[in-house]
C-alpha cells in the first residue's frame, strides 16, 4: 500500500447537522419565546443557527449553546438572525462567536489550511509555524489536527514526502535526486523510512519493482476471478474482478519491472487457504501479509483484521477503535486504499445508517460477502 489521499482535494468532515429534520421544521420548533428560553437554559446545540439571543446587561448576543454564565430572563431578547441582533445594538459574544461558523467547521478549515501549507512547502513546516499560520496554540492545533486526519502534523508531512518520492522516483536521474526533490534533507532519514513507505528498496521502486520477485496465481471462486500475489515477506495483493487477465495486467502495472512468477507448492497451499476462507467465512485464516502504508493506515488495517465474519462496523466505530473518533474521513481513505481484499476485510465497514458505501471490487460483491458471512454465523 503506497498511496495517501490528499486531504485538501476534498472537504474535511464538518460538524453533523443538528438533526435529520428539515431546517424549516426545526426553525418552527423554536418559534416561541418560551421554547427559545428553554433551549438557552439547556444550552441546546440543536437550536444553534435557528435563533440568537441578546443580553441587555452585557450588550452582547450569543448562540443558544453559549457556555457563558446564564443571564436573567428579564435581560434576554431573541433574534432571528445575527444581523437583527446587531441592528438592535448588540455585539457578538467573544466566547461563542455567534457570527462565525460552528467551532467544528472552523477547526476543519484550520486543519485544511495546514494541510495545504504542508503540501505546498518545499520542506515540512514545524508545528509552531503551522499553529501560528492558522492562529491556534501549538498544543490545541496538534490535538485537532490529529482528531480530523488521524495523523499528527509530522506524520502527515512524512506521508506527503513519501508520496512525492513515489511520484518522482520513476523519472529521476537517481534516487538521490528524487530524495532531495521530495523534501528530504538527510539521506540517512530517507533510507531509514524508505522500505516501510515504498514496500521495497528505493532503487527497486524507481525501476518499477526491478529485482523484486513476486509470486502470483489467479483462480476462480464464487465471487469471480481472484488474484493472490506475494513477496518473500507475505501476501501483497488479493484482488477480485470479472476478467483474470485484467487482474494480472493491474499487477504488472504496479510492478512493471518486477519478476512475476507462478506460485510454487508453498504458494499453492497459501492460495488454497485464501479460497477456503472465501468458501467458509467461519474458517479462521492467519497468513503473513506484506502491506505498506502510513502509521495510521496500518492501525486501521490491523483493526479491520480484528472484525469477525458476519459483523459490521460503521466508519465512526472503526475510527473509535483506532483511537481517533473524529478521523472518519481518514479511516474511509485507509479502507479505500486497501489492496488486500478479504484478508483485510474492509467489506465489513458500512455507513452510519447500515447502507453500503463504495467497494473497490464492487458493491455487489460486498453485499454477497456479508450475506454469506451472516449465513455462516452459528
Amino acid at each position: 500500500m503506497h498511496t495517501m489521499t490528499t486531504l485538501t482535494s476534498r472537504r474535511l468532515a464538518k460538524a453533523p447537522a443538528p438533526s435529520a429534520a428539515p431546517a424549516r421544521t426545526l426553525t418552527a420548533a423554536y418559534a416561541g419565546d418560551e421554547t427559545r428560553w428553554h433551549a438557552v437554559q439547556q444550552r441546546d446545540k440543536a437550536a444553534d443557527g435557528h435563533f440568537w439571543y441578546s443580553v441587555r446587561s452585557t450588550g452582547v448576543y450569543c448562540k443558544p449553546s453559549c457556555a457563558a454564565r446564564p443571564a436573567l430572563r428579564k435581560n434576554v431578547a431573541f433574534h432571528d438572525s445575527c444581523g437583527a441582533a446587531e441592528a438592535a445594538g448588540f455585539r457578538p459574544c467573544l466566547r461563542c462567536k455567534p457570527d462565525q461558523p460552528p467551532l467544528e467547521e472552523r477547526q476543519a478549515q484550520a486543519v485544511e489550511q495546514a494541510c495545504r501549507l504542508i503540501e505546498q512547502a518545499d520542506s515540512a513546516p514545524d508545528l509552531a509555524t503551522l499553529a501560528q499560520a492558522v492562529g491556534i496554540s501549538r498544543y490545541h492545533f496538534h490535538r485537532i489536527f490529529k482528531a480530523h486526519t488521524g495523523l499528527t502534523p509530522k506524520a502527515y508531512a512524512d506521508a506527503r514526502r513519501a508520496q512525492r518520492v513515489r511520484s518522482k522516483l520513476p523519472g529521476s536521474a537517481s534516487v538521490t535526486e528524487a530524495m532531495y526533490d521530495a523534501g528530504f534533507n538527510s539521506s540517512g532519514r530517507f533510507y531509514e523510512q524508505s522500505t516501510e513507505q515504498l514496500g521495497m528498496k528505493p532503487s527497486a521502486y524507481r525501476s518499477g519493482g526491478g529485482g523484486e520477485r513476486i509470486r502470483f496465481a489467479v483462480a476462480q471462486c464464487w465471487l469471480g476471478a481472484l488474484l493472490v500475489a506475494a513477496t518473500a515477506k507475505g501476501i501483497c495483493a488479493v484482488t477480485l474482478g470479472d476478467d483474470p487477465e485484467a487482474l494480472v495486467r493491474e499487477l504488472q502495472d504496479r510492478f512493471p519491472k518486477a519478476e512475476l512468477v507462478g506460485g510454487d507448492a508453498d504458494f499453492e497451499r497459501m492460495l488454497a487457504q485464501v479460497l477456503g476462507a472465501i468458501e467458509d467465512p467461519a474458517r479462521g485464516i492467519d497468513l503473513p501479509l506484506d502491506v505498506r502504508g502510513t502509521a495510521f493506515q496500518q492501525r486501521v488495517w490491523q483493526a479491520l483484521r480484528s472484525v469477525p465474519p458476519g459483523v459490521t462496523l460503521t466508519y465512526s466505530e472503526l475510527a473509535g477503535r483506532v483511537g481517533n473518533p473524529g478521523a472518519v474521513r481518514a479511516v474511509a481513505s485507509a479502507c479505500a486504499n486497501n489492496d488486500i481484499a478479504l484478508l483485510i476485510p474492509c467489506h465489513r465497514i458500512v455507513r452510519l445508517d447500515g447502507s453500503f458505501s463504495g467497494y473497490r471490487w464492487g458493491v455487489e460483491r460486498k453485499q454477497a460477502l456479508l450475506d454469506k458471512e451472516r449465513a455462516a454465523k452459528p
